[in-house]
């Protein structure tokens, strides 16, 4: 530790913040594999603070003289502003309009290049990565930059993994999820480019029993489809049956299966049903607070549906207006600064839930949840994944996490139906038995399976 305090701008990690030991583990692996590699570490983990002392560490040891980080969503560009701000770094933050960070860009690089600033940092979108403001600037960062992919599984898709730069060769990969669902091409391009998946990886059992997330205790609220919705649902699994039959392949976006299986996830995810559930759930709750809500299967990884959109209004109407639950709505289209505030009054108690779709699932810190009610999710297990992490991390005064997962159960099939239902259900149900098998009420929670289990022969899973 330095006895002086270095001049504000050079990456520094506070006293006060101790690693843990895994987090210093994750340090010397990445050191150790020369300067690449992608973390693996559950949600909540403490993954920012991993990155920032391995930054802290490259420029005491060579004198790093620029990190550029690189984040899915305008909102985690303000959490890493934060993050480096306890880090002693000065980020700019570069993002949607050109003039407000290209001049501060370049100057500060032209700065860094003559010896007259020691370090610079820069925090950017994946869609700025992209742009050709920024890909003019990448060229004349210099060889000691450190390069990170935050929630690195989305820069495995074709253009993005095009913009990052190949001189810079100081490279680090973050996400609790590096491999890209049905995609082997761009996970392989993104462990290529980054680096391997480092050990010790952390799952979600390691993360609890250390201590760097909560217990939890976990409902599965079995939901039935109404008469329509399950003559709906029996005619899209019996067409899911025959394009498999035919050929089509579930990891390659076949254009004869993609869309029937986004059909159904948008039927089950906006099953009519759920809403009365949530009446059930929430009635004994109302004095609860810190409770999210999500809202949207997330089975369209670009847009909202309007199913997901009308989920979202009638559950903030039943909570607000009928059962006097103070919430608000956080998706996509909130601005950054009416975020910012959301954020705040969910934390203070003043709003008592946030109900939201989707941009809730990747890197938004919100510690301070207690409670989650998910009344829809997509088949992607990186979204469960990152949803779990994110309900779990840990808080002061937070002891322990309550989790409700709304899982519709599927209608009676014929006998061919109900086998490619089988299918399509084993990998499903396998990580709603791990996730009831680490909560505190194990027992309850696998006994509200067993009905699922028993009823498509899956008992093994």
């Amino acid at each position: 530790m330095n006895s002086q305090p270095l001049p504000q701008g050079i990456p520094h990690l506070p006293e006060t913040l101790q690693l843990r030991t895994y987090q210093r583990q994750a340090v010397e692996s990445w050191f150790a594999s020369r300067g690449k590699g992608t973390l693996k570490m559950a949600t909540g983990s403490g993954k920012t603070i991993t990155a920032l002392a391995i930054a802290s560490t490259l420029y005491r040891k060579i004198q790093l003289q620029a990190l550029i980080v690189i984040c899915p969503y305008r909102h985690l560009v303000a959490q890493w502003a934060r993050e480096c701000d306890r880090c002693n770094i000065t980020p700019i933050l570069a993002f949607e309009n050109v003039r407000t960070w290209q001049t501060q860009l370049a100057s500060q690089l032209y700065n860094v290049l003559a010896g007259n600033q020691p370090f610079l940092a820069v925090i950017t979108t994946n869609a700025t990565l992209r742009s050709e403001g920024f890909q003019s600037q990448l060229p004349y960062f210099p060889e000691k930059t450190l390069i990170i992919g935050d929630e690195v599984h989305n820069l495995g898709s074709a253009k993005l993994e095009e913009s990052l730069p190949r001189h810079l060769g100081l490279r680090l990969g973050l996400s609790a999820t590096p491999e890209r669902f049905f995609d082997e091409t761009g996970t392989e391009a993104v462990l290529n480019y980054f680096g391997s998946v480092l050990q010790p990886e952390l799952t979600l059992a390691d993360a609890i029993r250390q201590g760097a997330l909560v217990r939890y205790l976990y409902y599965p609220i079995l939901v039935s489809l109404t008469d329509s919705e399950s003559l709906t649902y029996a005619r899209l699994t019996t067409r899911i049956g025959w394009a498999i039959s035919e050929g089509a392949n579930l990891g390659d976006n076949d254009p004869r299966l993609t869309p029937l299986l986004m059909q159904r996830a948008r039927l089950v995810g906006a099953a009519q049903n759920k809403l009365q559930a949530l009446r059930q759930i929430m009635q004994p709750r109302l004095q609860t607070s810190h409770t999210l809500f999500y809202c949207g299967d997330g089975s369209v990884e670009t847009s909202q549906s309007a199913e997901s959109q009308r989920q979202l209004a009638e559950t903030a109407r039943i909570l607000g207006k009928d059962l006097g639950y103070r919430v608000n709505t956080y998706t996509a289209e909130t601005p950054l600064s009416e975020r910012e505030d959301l954020r705040r009054q969910f934390e203070s108690g003043e709003l008592q839930g946030l109900v939201a779709i989707r941009c809730l699932d990747e890197g938004v810190d919100i510690p301070a949840i207690q409670n989650a009610v998910i009344l829809a999710s997509s088949s992607n297990p990186r979204q469960f994944i990152q949803r779990r992490g994110r309900i779990l991390r840990s808080h002061p005064g937070k002891e322990r996490a309550t989790l409700f997962d709304m899982i519709v159960l599927p209608p009676q099939l014929d006998r061919q139906t109900w086998n490619v239902e089988r299918n399509l259900l084993r990998k499903e149900l396998k990580r709603f038995v791990e996730f009831a098998d680490l909560a505190d009420n194990a027992g309850e929670a696998r006994v509200k399976l067993l009905a699922l289990q028993k009823q498509y022969g899956l008992l093994e899973v």
